[in-house]
């Protein structure tokens, strides 16, 4: 089963997904992107570009197709796609937006951790919280439409936990 997991910033995907993976060692857990990128050696604009997040999400689409079984990924190509539709628009993101659509087939359940209207984590200014906001809204519009078998958790980490672990059991 290849579960991956999808939100915007600062929302708590990776300590989700980490939770998720220390209660089933058995699937393989790929880090996002970014975390990939930056041990490889990789230096990131202070100010977030296309060109960073076109780079995460080639090596996204990539770790997609990987021949495993049971996989849970940090974060989905879907996100990735979001954010260059929001910093360099429609046009910069359509050339990606076929390849997506179709590496998004291979998920089979896509966890979508949204800004919740009592927000968890909170993001300060230098995080860029209005960047984080429009993709949370894109991700909303867009996840209906590329029709993933989804889940949207919310509340605490253990409800959240829960709300997973509960969908995993639903396929088995």
């Amino acid at each position: 089963m290849k579960i991956a997991f999808t939100g915007a910033h600062r929302v708590g995907k990776t300590t989700l997904a980490e939770k998720i993976h220390a209660l089933a060692p058995e699937f393989l857990f790929i880090p996002e992107p970014y975390r990939e990128l930056l041990e490889e050696g990789h230096l990131f604009s202070e100010t977030p570009s296309t060109e960073d997040f076109s780079m995460q999400l080639d090596r996204a689409l990539e770790n997609v197709e990987i021949d495993e079984l049971d996989v849970l990924f940090d974060r989905s190509p879907l996100d990735l796609l979001a954010y260059i539709h929001i910093i360099g628009g429609a046009e910069a993101s359509r050339k990606y937006y076929l390849q997506v659509k179709e590496t998004m087939d291979e998920i089979d359940l896509l966890v979508f951790v949204p800004v919740e209207k009592h927000d968890v984590i909170g993001c300060p200014e230098s995080e860029f919280p209005k960047l984080r906001r429009q993709v949370n809204e894109l991700l909303e519009e867009w996840i209906d439409a590329f029709d993933l078998d989804t889940i949207t958790v919310s509340g605490t980490l253990a409800e959240r936990e829960k709300q997973v672990i509960e969908a995993i059991l639903r396929f088995d």
